[in-house]
């Protein structure tokens, strides 16, 4: 249940995006300094706490402590370095993508568009695993596509403000999202969540820096509007979410880590309406509500499976 809290605590950060993002877009800023200053400031955080980890474990009087935190990063190789930053990619990827689509079509639509990753993780995982999902698992993936279609806003909507160059980028940042759920498992697992996750933050931004010179450090645009998003962004997008999925992904498994991510769908919903003044219908809550329920699903019904062998025992 810890790890699976986690994760979905992680899912939840994700959901907060799009509202910041799209406020900062109000505001003038463009793609780069967005994605840029997310990063940065996930950065500056991720290291941050790598070394206060390091100077607690020093402090603490516990000599073991020390000892594991002084030398986790000398014992890092960097090779797993490299890999590490290769596996954070995918990150930046997912938020260039997602963010960049946000600009041609509904934030409904490209929320829609991002949680097929929901199936492709499953699909990641059963071919991974060489075998097809349980019964379980095609029932809420059932329940969760049809209540992110409702909470998207579709059905209201209709087909009529498709664009298709934000149909295919919010598509590609689904399937850059599930490569990012697959790597924060597969990425160097014996490696302190805090270390890993300072490197994946850091491959993240040095890639966007290549696409996108951080000339937002040196026109004074951070400090005259734009670093209260890029705190945001950065402690909810590129800070909290890897540190969190790190430390959850490799005990629950990407295929349970894809449902549970559809967490983001309600609390982007929400935010929407709350944040944003946008209309949400009837409809939509009620698919908010099914995604909720897709979400809780797989663990009702593993609960209830273990109070039947209890009773059975106990009988």
């Amino acid at each position: 249940m810890k790890y699976r809290f986690l994760v979905l605590l992680g899912a939840v950060c994700y959901g907060i995006l799009s509202t910041i993002v799209t406020k900062a877009y109000a505001k003038g800023y463009t793609l780069g300094e967005v994605v840029g200053s997310q990063l940065l400031i996930g950065f500056v955080l991720a290291w941050t706490l790598v070394l206060f980890m390091t100077w607690k474990g020093r402090w603490s009087g516990n000599v073991r402590t020390a000892s594991s935190s002084a030398t986790a990063a000398t014992k890092l190789s960097w090779r797993n370095r490299v890999i590490l930053m290769i596996a954070g990619v995918p990150t930046a990827v997912t938020g260039l993508l997602y963010y960049q689509s946000l600009r041609y079509i509904p934030n409904s639509l490209a929320i829609l568009l991002l949680f097929q990753f929901t199936w492709m993780g499953v699909l990641i995982n059963s071919v991974e695993q060489r075998r097809r999902p349980n019964g379980i698992m095609l029932i809420t993936l059932t329940v969760l596509f049809g209540g992110t279609l409702l909470a998207a806003g579709i059905l209201n909507q209709g087909l009529s403000e498709f664009n298709w160059k934000g149909v295919i980028l919010g598509f590609m940042s689904a399937i850059s999202y599930s490569l990012f759920i697959l790597f924060s498992g597969k990425a160097v697992p014996s490696m302190h969540p805090s270390y890993r996750s300072a490197w994946m933050v850091t491959g993240g931004m040095l890639f966007v820096f290549l696409l996108f010179p951080p000339s937002f450090l040196f026109n004074h645009a951070l400090l005259e509007g734009l670093l209260p998003f890029g705190v945001m962004l950065g402690l909810f997008g590129a800070f909290l979410p890897p540190v969190l999925f790190a430390i959850g992904v490799p005990h629950i498994g990407e295929g349970l880590t894809g449902i549970l991510g559809a967490a983001e769908l309600p609390v982007a919903v929400m935010l929407s309406s709350i944040v944003l003044h946008e209309h949400v219908s009837l409809l939509q809550w009620a698919g908010v509500l099914l995604v909720l329920l897709a979400v809780a699903f797989p663990e009702l019904m593993k609960r209830t499976r273990w109070a039947g062998r209890k009773d059975t025992v106990s009988g």
